[in-house]
């Protein structure tokens, strides 16, 4: 037999043989992260940076500050009004000052002293009128005297009463009024505050800092990216014909390379989408390359705290 013949029997054999070896179960895929990415709603320069790229933080951390100068001083002139207006109703809903009250007491004191004496003197008047001593004339001025002196002494009684009250009840409406958008004003300037520091919204790996200290950040751009760990994931492809047979919430098996056991993960995701189509029309031939990608969560995110977006891993579906 010549060589060439035998070469090329040899070649189908490998061939064959190669065709022959059983396939390794499994889809191969690699782990991927939903970030987390924090921003202040306010723009402003990075005042410090709290955190480093590549450490882990507990929910409630603090991440960056930015300057806040501007903020500070609007809460301060808010609370200041709001003092301000506070003080105004408490004013209005006093009556007078003691001293003034004090005043208006000893005028009407004195109203009726008077109104005293003259009604003394209208009886004598009057006795004198009946026996026709006195006058109409003069009866007339000591009566007229008496019911001056009577109206004095209500109107002290009535001005002695309305120093006693508080302000008009519309007066008053419209100072609550004023105190409710004062409150409301100092609630905004507080919140403006809060928001130029960032705490960790849960606790998480920082994958990135995007701004450093001293830089101007954006109002709503992010400056820390992170990674909680219930937001890693695992994703991989599997063929069309395999695809049909998953379902969201399957359990698999997923290793790692580095982990001794593999990890349990659900099927979360399945693309509707084919991830690769080539570039001819489908036959039975080609549909073969189709692939779809499916996602699948960590049942245990505290077990692949240690793991990063970008490794590769090997998914097996639990029978």
């Amino acid at each position: 037999m010549r060589p060439a013949v035998i070469l090329s029997a040899t070649l189908a054999l490998f061939a064959l043989a190669g065709c022959g070896r059983p396939v390794a179960p499994g889809w191969q895929g690699y782990l991927e992260g939903d970030f987390v990415y924090v921003a202040a709603p306010l723009a402003g320069q990075v005042e410090q940076l709290a955190v480093a790229k590549g450490t882990r933080v507990e929910k409630g951390a603090p991440l960056f500050t930015l300057e806040r100068a501007s903020e500070l001083a609007a809460q301060r002139e808010a609370a200041a009004q709001l003092q301000t207006v506070q003080a105004r109703l408490a004013d209005l809903q006093k009556g007078a000052r003691p001293t003034e009250l004090d005043a208006l007491a000893a005028r009407l004191a004195q109203a009726r002293t008077a109104a005293d004496l003259t009604s003394r003197e209208l009886d004598r008047v009057t006795r004198l009128h009946d026996t026709k001593v006195l006058s109409d004339d003069d009866f007339d001025h000591a009566r007229l005297a008496h019911e001056a002196n009577q109206r004095q002494i209500a109107e002290a009684e009535a001005q002695l009463a309305t120093a006693r009250l508080s302000a008009r009840p519309d007066a008053l409406a419209a100072t609550e009024a004023e105190i409710t958008a004062a409150r409301a004003a100092l609630e905004r300037a507080d919140w403006n505050v809060a928001q130029k520091a960032q705490a960790a919204p849960g606790a998480a790996f920082v994958f990135d800092t995007l701004f450093r200290e001293g830089e101007f950040a954006p109002a709503g751009a992010p400056v820390i990216a992170l990674l909680p760990p219930e937001n890693l994931k695992a994703r991989f492809f599997v063929s069309e014909q395999e695809f049909g047979a998953l379902r969201a919430g399957d359990t698999v098996q997923v290793s790692v390379t580095g982990r001794s056991s593999p990890l349990t993960a659900h099927v979360s995701y399945l693309s509707p989408q084919p991830e690769y189509t080539p570039p001819i029309l489908y036959n039975r031939d080609n549909r073969a390359k189709l692939v779809f990608m499916v996602e699948a969560i960590f049942a245990d995110p505290v077990v692949v705290r240690d793991l990063h977006p970008g490794q590769p891993v090997e998914v097996v579906r639990t029978k």
